[in-house]
């Protein structure tokens, strides 16, 4: 069991073809990360039982600590999530009485609205409550589909909705605790510095340097500006358990850093922090 690590899963058509921003892995890569969880891959299939099955089977043989999945979780034709999982785990779907529960109340709420004329459990709506043996279902606090939690071994197999206020609900409410209680006391920290008037080229081999120095601060550079004339954003990141541990490490690594790169020929502007 791989502690502290995290793979996600997103799903659908719409990311492969470029129709959809992937924000959703961008937005959970963040939130995981602050809390202290390792994200070690990010996977996108699209809306196929055997695609979504092969991912969520390669993703345990890792055996990360949490593997979340995103999309498809909806009533359409096209939302297989669930029975991808199944698929994974050579189980079945059924329906789950709470998961059908959660449903029912969310449309009776609609109708109370006037939203709906009335509540009828149809076969799609019902379909948002079918999920794989012995999962459990996690409340939607803004749309109707549940999402599911499952453990498989010593990993927490979750799926989430794709619509992003629904999927950042669900992990505020549900999945964040579980992240922040694996995490521990770990919190991560970072810093940006940026560099002009030195290639990437240049630069390289000084960060790795300070890396080897420094080695519980991770150094990564991004390059913004145009060929022959460089403008470099340099990120600093720690995992500390208290801030004042974090800024120490990453000060010192910047300090040194920001040195060398002077030394070079390069120009150090202010560094930006969070």
């Amino acid at each position: 069991m791989n502690q502290r690590q995290m793979e996600i899963i997103c799903v659908g058509n719409e990311l492969l073809i470029g129709k959809t921003l992937n924000t959703n892995a961008h937005w959970m890569a963040r939130r995981a990360t602050s809390l202290g969880i390792n994200v070690k891959r990010i996977t996108v299939v699209g809306d196929n039982v055997d695609e979504i099955a092969n991912a969520i089977r390669e993703a345990l043989q890792r055996e990360p600590r949490f593997i979340i999945t995103t999309g498809g979780l909806g009533p359409t034709f096209d939302d297989k999530t669930l029975e991808g999982i199944a698929k994974a785990l050579n189980s079945k779907l059924e329906v789950n009485e709470k998961a059908l529960e959660m449903v029912r109340e969310k449309y009776e709420a609609f109708a109370k609205a006037g939203r709906i004329e009335k509540v009828e459990l149809t076969s799609p709506r019902v379909k948002m409550a079918k999920l794989p043996k012995d999962a459990e279902p996690l409340p939607n606090p803004v749309g109707t589909a549940p999402g599911a939690i499952k453990r498989v071994n010593e990993t927490f197999l979750i799926a989430l909705p794709g619509v992003p206020s629904e999927m950042e609900a669900i992990f505020e409410k549900s999945v964040a605790p579980l992240l922040r209680k694996e995490g521990g006391e770990n919190l991560f920290f970072e810093a940006s510095i940026y560099a002009d008037d030195i290639m990437e080229s240049v630069l390289a081999p000084l960060i790795d340097r300070i890396m080897h120095d420094n080695p519980y601060a991770y150094i990564k550079s991004h390059p913004k500006g145009e060929e022959g004339k460089p403008h470099i954003e340099i990120h600093f990141s720690t995992t500390a358990k208290d801030a004042k541990t974090a800024k120490d490490r990453l000060g010192k690594a910047i300090i040194q850093l920001s040195e060398l790169i002077e030394k070079n020929g390069g120009k150090i502007k202010p560094k930006k922090t969070k």
